[in-house]
């Protein structure tokens, strides 16, 4: 059964002992930025179902975070696109001018976001010293006035502005989104 903490809190935790050090890093970069948030904690949302209930205790739908590459692995790549919105990765490739993207391996994830696998977030950015992963954003993430992301660890949630993303968090973390229009694929 999925637990759900139907507490939304308000900042970060105020016990470090059960938090990871990445965790504990994503509050500190919000914090030192001055960013307000809202956190629901939970168990691993890994199901769809999992995910519309952390959404009803924080108020806000799960923004869904892909982390994708080219076929070389020269170019890698973090949608942020809305949660139950299904993409083909030839919609992508064609606005970014990429061929052939396909998701990144776990460790890839781990080597350069310092995330596992379910937890991939634009806070891993922070991470991404090098500056490898172009963030891409799709219309409707963008243009929203809030965006869900988990704090480097897929057992807790947060809410914050979208305006904050985009003018404090990006910037500190020395990236800047593409924005994308992802069409709702067609049924086949």
């Amino acid at each position: 059964m999925f637990y759900i903490n139907e507490t939304r809190f308000h900042g970060r935790p105020l016990t470090k002992e059960t938090r990871t050090a990445m965790e504990l890093a994503s509050y500190d970069l919000l914090d030192s930025l001055s960013i307000e948030y809202d956190r629901v904690d939970h168990d691993h949302a890994d199901t769809i179902e999992a995910c519309h209930a952390v959404e009803a205790v924080l108020g806000w739908p799960i923004c869904k975070n892909l982390f994708l590459c080219n076929r070389q692995k020269t170019q890698y790549y973090m949608l942020m696109l809305e949660g139950d919105k299904v993409f083909k990765t030839k919609d992508l490739s064609k606005q970014l001018g990429v061929s052939r993207l396909s998701f990144a391996t776990g460790e890839d994830m781990e080597a350069i976001l310092g995330v596992h696998p379910g937890s991939v977030t634009v806070l891993g950015l922070m991470n991404d010293k090098e500056n490898k992963v172009q963030l891409v954003m799709d219309k409707p993430i963008y243009d929203a006035p809030f965006v869900s992301c988990h704090p480097c660890i897929s057992t807790s949630t947060l809410t914050i502005k979208t305006e904050d993303l985009l003018q404090k968090l990006l910037p500190a973390m020395g990236h800047e989104p593409i924005v994308v229009d992802l069409p709702i694929p067609e049924e086949e």
